[in-house]
C-alpha cells in the first residue's frame, strides 16, 4: 500500500494517509506527505491540496513501531514536512475526521485551513509520556486558541472535540458531513477568491498580561507536577512563544522535546505506553483467534468484590445475572450498587435516567438455574478451596455448553478449580482488584487446559471494560500476590530488623508508592495475610512461624475494619495514627528471636522491599508465568500504587542497573539467617552477567 494516496478531485490534489491503524507518522508516511506535496506544486493543473487521514485517525503522532529504529530519525523529520507545508505557495487544506493527535495534529497546525468534522478528536498528549510537543506544538498552538487555552491543553495532554474550537483560529470550518468533500469546496475556493495564506508562525499573540499569567501556571504546575520535569517544561516552552521569535522558539522547543527524552521518567512513560500495547498479545494465540460471544453475564457473590465486578459490565450495558445465597445479602449488594451509582450521579458523572438504566440491566436471583443463558459466570466467594469446589460443581451442572466459567480468586489453583469441571477448557481466573468498579488492574490466569479463544475473550473483554489486563500463569498469588508477599516479607523483616511501621510507610511513599505496605495492609485486611500464610503451612505439612503482623491479628487487630491493626483508626477517620500497642508487640517479638534493633536508613528500606519483588518476579519471568516483564510493570503500576514515573520494578531496576541489583541482594543474602530468597534469581544473575536488561 503506497503510504499516501495522491488523488485528484479537479483542481484539488487529496493526499490520503494510509499507514494503519492510526496514520503513525513513520519515515514512508513523512517522505509521501512532502512527495505528494511537491507533485501537487509542480502540477499547474493543480491549485490547492487537501491533507487527510482515514475516518478513524487523521493522524494519531509518531510510529512507535520505529521508536528506538534508525527510521526514526531520517529525513524527512515531521518539522521538515511541517516546513513544507507551510512554505507551500498554493492553499493545504487539513480534512480532519477521527483522532488528530500529537505530531498529527501538529501536522494539521502547519497547514494553511484546517477543516475539522464536529466529533474529530484534538489534542498533544505527549506530556503523558513525560515530553513536550516537538514538532512547534507549543508554538503554533497558542497563536490558533490563545495563550491560556493553549497552555492548558499540553499540560493536560487532555483531548477535546473539534466542536470546542468552532470559531478559533485552530479551525477554519466545522462540518456535520463529509468532511473531505467539504474541504476539498474550502480549498478550491481559497485558491479561486486568491485568499491569503494563513501561517499560524506569522500571528502575533498580545503579551498584555502574559506575564502574569505565566508566572501564576508555573507556581502551579509545579505544585502538581510534583517533580515531573514535562509539564513545567511544557510551561516554559508555551511562554517562548510570547516571549521569543517563531523561529528561536521552535529551537527551544526541539532542544526541551530531546532533553526530556533522555529523563528517566519519559524513558518510564514510553515503557508503559508500549507495555500496555504489548500487554494483549500472546506469543501462542493468532490476532484473528474467533471471539466467543459475551452477551450475558453472570456473577456468583453480591459481596463487595461481586457487586464492584458487576458493576464493570452494567458500565458497558451489558446485563449481569447477579447470585447470592439469601435475599437478605442480594438486597444489601443490590443497595450498595444504587447508592455507588446515586454517589456518581450527585457528582454529575451520570444522570439519574443512566442510574435507573444500569441498575435495570441487573437480573437478581438465588438460584443456579438462572446461569443456564449466561455467556461468562465470574464467581466472586470467599477464598476457601472447598466453597469454589461447591460453586464450580454447580455451575459446571447449568452453565451451558460454551459458557466460560472464570473465578476471582487472589491466590488459589485454577487448575485445581478447573478440575471440579467436565470443561477445564473453559474455565480460567478474572481477578480483578479491590474496589473492582475502580481498579484498573485485571489478572488472568490461564489454566493448563484453559482453551485459546477462551483466553482472546478474556482479553478483549477485558478491553471492553476498560481494564488493563495482563495474563498470568498458575501459581500461588499469581503474579501481583507472589510478588507481594515478598515486598511484605522485606517489609517484616525490617521491622524485626530495627525500623518503624511509620519509617517504612514514609520511605516508600516519598520513593513514590501510593501507600506504604503496613498503611495498605490496615486498608486490605491483615486477616487475609494471616489465613495465607497458615494455609501455606498446612500444605507444606510444616509448623505456622507466626510474623509480627500475625501477633497483631491474634489480638484481633486486623487494620481499619477493626479500628486497629499496624496503626490505630479513630471512629469515621481514616488517618493512620501510630499505636504503643504495636511498639510493645514488636519489641516482644524482637525480644523473643534475640533481635537488637539496629538504625536503618530510608535508602535501606527501599533496596530491600522493591529489590525483593524485582528478584521475585525474575523467578515468576524464568518460571513462564509472566509472559514479559513489561506485564509485571503493568500488574505494579495498575493494581499495588507503584509510582507511575518509575515505570513499575522491572523498568525500575534497568534505570538502577541488574548489576547493581544483583550486587545489592547477594549482600543481603550473606547476612546471618538470611532468608534463601535473598539470592538472586537465575534469569536476574544471567542478564546481569551479560549486561543486558529485562525486556
Amino acid at each position: 500500500m503506497n503510504p499516501v494516496d495522491y488523488t485528484p478531485q479537479g483542481p484539488v490534489a487529496v493526499l490520503t494517509l494510509q499507514n494503519p491503524p492510526v496514520n503513525g507518522l513513520g519515515h514512508a508516511l513523512r517522505s509521501g506527505i512532502v512527495a505528494g506535496v511537491d507533485r501537487a506544486l509542480a502540477d499547474p493543473a493543480i491549485t490547492a491540496i487537501v491533507i487527510t487521514g482515514s475516518d478513524q485517525f487523521f493522524s494519531g503522532g509518531a510510529d512507535v513501531r520505529e521508536f528506538g529504529t534508525p527510521r526514526s530519525s531520517m529525513s524527512p523529520h515531521l518539522p521538515d514536512v511541517i516546513r513544507a507545508l507551510e512554505n507551500a505557495g498554493k492553499p493545504v487544506v487539513a480534512a480532519i475526521a477521527g483522532h488528530a493527535l500529537g505530531g498529527g495534529l501538529e501536522l494539521a497546525l502547519g497547514c494553511h485551513f484546517r477543516v475539522a468534522l464536529q466529533s474529530a478528536t484534538l489534542g498533544l498528549p505527549e506530556v503523558k509520556l513525560g515530553l513536550l510537543p516537538g514538532a512547534g506544538g507549543t508554538q503554533r498552538l497558542p497563536r490558533a486558541i490563545g495563550l491560556e487555552a493553549a497552555l492548558n491543553m499540553i499540560v493536560s495532554g487532555a483531548p477535546q472535540k473539534a466542536a470546542a474550537f468552532e470559531g478559533t483560529g485552530l479551525l477554519d470550518q466545522v462540518v456535520d458531513g463529509d468532511v473531505v468533500a467539504a474541504a476539498v469546496a474550502f480549498a478550491q475556493k481559497a485558491a479561486a477568491d486568491k485568499t491569503p495564506l494563513k501561517r499560524l508562525r506569522d500571528v502575533k499573540l498580545p503579551t498584555a498580561g502574559a506575564d502574569a499569567f505565566l508566572q501564576f501556571a508555573r507556581t502551579s504546575v509545579k505544585a502538581a507536577a510534583k517533580g515531573l520535569p514535562a509539564p513545567l517544561a511544557c510551561v516554559e516552552a508555551v511562554a517562548d512563544s510570547v516571549t521569543q521569535p517563531f523561529d528561536e522558539g521552535l529551537r527551544r522547543e526541539r532542544a526541551a522535546f530531546f532533553a526530556l527524552m533522555n529523563t528517566p521518567e519519559s524513558r518510564a512513560a514510553r515503557h508503559v505506553f508500549a507495555a500496555e500495547r504489548a500487554a494483549g498479545k500472546l506469543p501462542d494465540i493468532p490476532a484473528d483467534t474467533p471471539l466467543r460471544p459475551i452477551r450475558t453475564v453472570g456473577v456468583v457473590g453480591a459481596g463487595t468484590m461481586g457487586g464492584g465486578i458487576t458493576m464493570n459490565f452494567l458500565n458497558v450495558g451489558t446485563p449481569v445475572v447477579l447470585l447470592e445465597t439469601s435475599q437478605e445479602a442480594l438486597d444489601r449488594g443490590l443497595a450498595t450498587i444504587r447508592r455507588n451509582y446515586e454517589t456518581s450521579a450527585k457528582r454529575g458523572k451520570l444522570t439519574a435516567e443512566q442510574v435507573e438504566q444500569r441498575m435495570g440491566l441487573i437480573t437478581p436471583t438465588l438460584s443456579y438455574d438462572s446461569f443456564q443463558d449466561v455467556d461468562l459466570v465470574i464467581e466472586a466467594v470467599f477464598e476457601q478451596m472447598d466453597v469454589k469446589e461447591k460453586v464450580f460443581t454447580q455451575l459446571d451442572a447449568v452453565c451451558k455448553p460454551g459458557a466460560i466459567l472464570a473465578s476471582n480468586t487472589s491466590y488459589l489453583d485454577i487448575n485445581k478449580i478447573a478440575g471440579f469441571t467436565r470443561r477445564p477448557q473453559d474455565v480460567l481466573g478474572l481477578h480483578f482488584f479491590s474496589p473492582a468498579n475502580v481498579m484498573k488492574l485485571l489478572e488472568i490466569v490461564r489454566g493448563a487446559q484453559t482453551a485459546k479463544d477462551v483466553m482472546a475473550t478474556a482479553l478483549a473483554l477485558g478491553k471492553q471494560i476498560r481494564k488493563v489486563s495482563v495474563v498470568s500463569g498458575v501459581c500461588d498469588g499469581f503474579i501481583g500476590n507472589r510478588m507481594v508477599a515478598r515486598y511484605g516479607a522485606a517489609a517484616n523483616a525490617l521491622i524485626v530488623a530495627g525500623a518503624s511501621p511509620q519509617q517504612i510507610d514514609q520511605a516508600l511513599e516519598k520513593f513514590g508508592f501510593a501507600m506504604g505496605p503496613f498503611r495498605m495492609g490496615d486498608l486490605a485486611g491483615l486477616d487475609i495475610g494471616w489465613a495465607t500464610r497458615k494455609r501455606k503451612a498446612a500444605e507444606a505439612g510444616v509448623p505456622h512461624d507466626p510474623t509480627v503482623a500475625d501477633k497483631l491479628c491474634e489480638l484481633g487487630r486486623f487494620g481499619q475494619k477493626t479500628g486497629a491493626g499496624w496503626y490505630r483508626y479513630e471512629p469515621g477517620v481514616r488517618n493512620a495514627l501510630p499505636d504503643p500497642v504495636v511498639d510493645q508487640v514488636v519489641a516482644e517479638y524482637r525480644s523473643a528471636k534475640g533481635v537488637t534493633p539496629r538504625k536503618i536508613s530510608d535508602e535501606e528500606i527501599v533496596q530491600r522491599c522493591v529489590f525483593a519483588m524485582v528478584n521475585e518476579a525474575a523467578r515468576i519471568l524464568d518460571e513462564g508465568i509472566a509472559v514479559r516483564a513489561s506485564d509485571v510493570d503493568l500488574v505494579y503500576l495498575n493494581g499495588y500504587g507503584f509510582p507511575a514515573h518509575r515505570g513499575g520494578p522491572m523498568c525500575y531496576a534497568n534505570e538502577v542497573g541488574l548489576f547493581n541489583v544483583v550486587r545489592t541482594l547477594r549482600g543481603f543474602a550473606a547476612e546471618p539467617g538470611a532468608f534463601d530468597w535473598w539470592a538472586p534469581a537465575p534469569l536476574l544473575r544471567k542478564l546481569a552477567e551479560e549486561g543486558q536488561s529485562f525486556a
